[in-house]
């Protein structure tokens, strides 16, 4: 495939992640310039995903934004991965009863891929963006990600991942890992500071069923002073969720 091509589609997905985190139209001049493109690229790119009904376009105030179109290209895929949307109510549960940062996270290769995120409302608080991607040895939830694997498999995916760092004094060891994931083979929940960011502390609870053959976690996160004093009754209240969510849902991901 020419460069040109991978190029263009790249921009593609970047201008729509970028619509996705402001939320906003905005014109052409912000675009450009918040994605580091060439304005008479950008010009045309958007023109293009006029074309294809991906953007409409606000002549009086020369602003973009995107159409349902849109949507309409991914909304069927929690239906098959998550069924009828049981797990994205329990996150909101989880949510107003701590004001901390939700996510549902899956591996993704050597990755912890952030399914659905739903951000902390809470003056102090760490973003994570939804959809994106972090090496597993440096997610709290890729560690305990970990735990349907062998001690083998283990260490090939910690290593693998490691790579994947590029600062050598971000990357996290084995001997320091392993451990983790034995033990929270038998919890089915993990709770870890420091990781990835100082300050911030995470709670992560395996789901009772797969997507497509794969674990999923139900991760909580926020600053250390907050959750500390709060991780029994957390982990606590993650658990009676996920139990909750497998008694009322069928196990998704299967027609």
């Amino acid at each position: 495939m020419p460069t040109s091509t991978v190029k263009s589609a790249t921009r593609v997905l970047q201008v729509l992640e970028h619509f996705a985190q402001v939320r906003t139209p905005l014109p052409l001049k912000h675009i450009s310039e918040a994605l580091g493109y060439p304005q008479s690229s950008t010009t045309v790119l958007l023109k293009n995903l006029i074309a294809m009904g991906y953007l409409r376009y606000d002549r009086t105030e020369r602003l973009y934004f995107p159409t349902p179109r849109v949507t309409s290209l991914g909304d069927w895929i929690s239906q098959a991965l998550f069924g009828q949307g049981r797990i994205f109510e329990l996150m909101h549960d989880l949510h107003g009863a701590t004001g901390e940062t939700v996510s549902i996270a899956m591996l993704n290769d050597i990755y912890v891929q952030y399914i659905r995120v739903i951000q902390s409302t809470h003056a102090i608080r760490f973003h994570t963006d939804e959809g994106s991607l972090r090496p597993l040895t440096r997610s709290a939830v890729g560690w305990l990600l970990l735990t349907d694997r062998t001690d083998a498999e283990v260490e090939k995916l910690v290593h693998r991942a490691n790579i994947a760092v590029q600062e050598r004094e971000d990357r996290v060891p084995l001997e320091t890992i392993a451990p983790e994931v034995a033990g929270a083979r038998l919890r089915k929940a993990l709770y870890l500071e420091n990781l990835p960011l100082l300050g911030g502390a995470t709670i992560g609870v395996v789901l009772p069923w797969r997507v497509q053959g794969r674990l999923v976690v139900l991760g909580m996160g926020g600053t250390i002073e907050r959750m500390r004093p709060h991780r029994a009754r957390y982990t606590a209240l993650m658990r009676r969720l996920a139990l909750q969510l497998e008694q009322q849902q069928p196990e998704p991901g299967r027609a």
